[in-house]
């Protein structure tokens, strides 16, 4: 991936030697292991630069300025993050390669995509942790609700679904970043209602500019600015079934 060098540090988020070797081998082990199950569309590397590595750095630059912190900085803090959904892992392995000091939880209900991630973890040596397990459950254990300084999720369910299911994980003071498509300023409009009643404020959303990307991208922020209601997560499946709505 010659490219990636160039591309991430126009993004504000230089890559070392070390990282650039683990995005590649990342990289390997995702087309490999996409011929046997569905881990992603994407099957080509030129593909996977754009849409899993850059749209997942980008991400970076945007919660260092919702913590008022510049990257080089924030990526230097031992932060508890949490990604739901990961599937074939993105934005979470990317952010784990870029971020060292990052400890992320992955939490994945398919089996065979949470055996993938080990195995990932393992072989690029990432401070990650997969659990196998619904987020709605996950979300109400006293291990993980409330203990994140940072929670992210994509391509899982529209915004007041995904809110609720990733919400109950973020300590007051802490962050939800959510990488959107361009229904995003849409979604984030019928969340409004779920976002207050989890517990959050929104921040902001912002437009992401991902070289060799055509389609709008956005990361919506939201900030954790009050305890969780007991109630939430609902039961698994009902997040998505019905989401929270104001009646």
């Amino acid at each position: 991936m010659p490219d990636l060098a160039r591309l991430a540090e126009s993004l504000g988020v230089p890559l070392t030697p070390d990282q650039l070797r683990g995005f590649r081998e990342y990289t390997r082990l995702l087309l490999e292991a996409n011929r046997r199950m569905n881990l992603t569309a994407l099957r080509d590397e030129g593909a996977l630069l754009r849409h899993y590595h850059l749209d997942a750095l980008a991400l970076l630059p945007v919660i260092a300025r919702a913590v008022g912190m510049p990257a080089d900085d924030l990526r230097k803090q031992a932060w508890r993050a949490v990604d739901v959904g990961t599937g074939g892992g993105a934005p979470a392995i990317p952010l784990a390669i870029a971020w060292p000091a990052l400890h992320y939880t992955l939490v994945e209900s398919i089996a065979k995509k949470a055996r993938f991630l080990e195995d990932v973890a393992q072989a690029l040596n990432l401070a990650v942790t997969v659990i196998n397990a619904r987020a709605e459950d996950v979300g109400r254990d006293p291990a993980h609700r409330e203990r994140y300084d940072l929670v992210t999720a994509r391509a899982v369910a529209v915004l007041p679904a995904l809110v609720e299911l990733t919400l109950p994980f973020v300590r007051v003071g802490g962050l939800a970043v959510y990488p959107k498509g361009p229904r995003a300023l849409e979604e984030t409009e019928t969340a409004t209602y779920a976002i207050q009643t989890l517990g959050g404020k929104l921040l902001g959303i912002e437009k992401l500019k991902i070289p060799g990307v055509e389609e709008d991208r956005f990361a919506v922020v939201v900030q954790k600015v009050g305890h969780t209601p007991e109630k939430y997560p609902r039961r698994p499946g009902m997040p998505v079934k019905r989401p929270l709505l104001p009646r």
